[in-house]
């Protein structure tokens, strides 16, 4: 059994982080010298404009049909009501929708959804501080769970497993980011859920597709209530935390 961390409500701390529309205006306006003479001409002749015979309409191709479907305004995919409502931050559903999109082509047997890899976001961090990232996941301010240093109850001791490189901290550890991974563990598990290269713990794609890949280890279906619940009490071993979680997702 691999611990994801040992504290149910994590203390949070804080780090200092970090068409055009164009208008054709066109006219044409006939010389004076035009003008005059365009009823001069009429008048000599005595012709009265006789209209033009009516003509069928050309068939229409199936290349017409092809190119006028492609210009056929597409609907924007829907957005669920908890994301509308604000229960869950924009950014948050990309990440989230994204890592279960990424699972369901590496690892379809899981069946995971976006919803409980939302509830997983919504117990340990409230959705990354509401949303509180750049638009490539990032988090503005860094996410840091308390020191492991057995002085804060219900804590046990966890010595430094990263020299400080993920957490900061180079005598103990601390879980990190809005998914509130161990070092240990987001070094076994990591990966990069937005495509830049990286596998940052305190990015919010990033975060998310470790989290699902996590819970979709040991061959689990999250389609059997018995696998989603030995899932995440592998997250966290609590069944008062897989009620939280199973309650957000629910509501999502």
């Amino acid at each position: 059994m691999h611990p994801h961390r040992p504290l149910r409500k994590t203390v949070v701390l804080a780090m200092a982080g970090v068409a055009p529309v164009a208008a054709l205006l066109t006219g044409a306006a006939a010389s004076t010298a035009e003008q005059a003479a365009a009823p001069a001409v009429v008048q000599a002749a005595h012709v009265q404009p006789q209209p033009e015979p009516a003509q069928a309409p050309a068939p229409t191709t199936q290349v017409q049909v092809r190119k006028a479907a492609l210009t056929r305004p597409v609907a924007p995919p829907r957005v669920p009501a908890s994301v509308s409502k604000g229960l869950v931050p924009r950014v948050n559903f990309d990440a989230y929708r994204s890592a279960e999109a990424s699972m369901a082509k590496s690892t379809p047997r899981c069946h995971i959804d976006w919803k409980l890899i939302a509830g997983i976001g919504r117990v340990e961090s409230h959705h990354a501080n509401l949303g509180d990232t750049f638009r490539n996941g990032k988090l503005r301010t860094p996410i840091y769970g308390p020191t492991l240093d057995g002085s804060l109850a219900g804590n046990r001791v966890v010595s430094d497993t990263d020299g400080g490189r993920l957490d900061g901290d180079s005598t103990y550890d601390r879980a990190v980011g809005p998914m509130q991974f161990l070092p240990s563990t987001w070094e076994h598990y990591a990966a990069d859920g937005n495509g830049d290269g990286k596998k940052d713990p305190q990015n919010l794609f990033d975060a998310a597709l470790t989290t699902a890949r996590y819970l979709c280890e040991d061959r689990v279906d999250m389609r059997k209530a018995g696998d989603r619940v030995t899932a995440i009490l592998r997250y966290y071993n609590s069944m008062e935390y897989v009620d939280d979680v199973l309650g957000f997702a629910r509501s999502y």
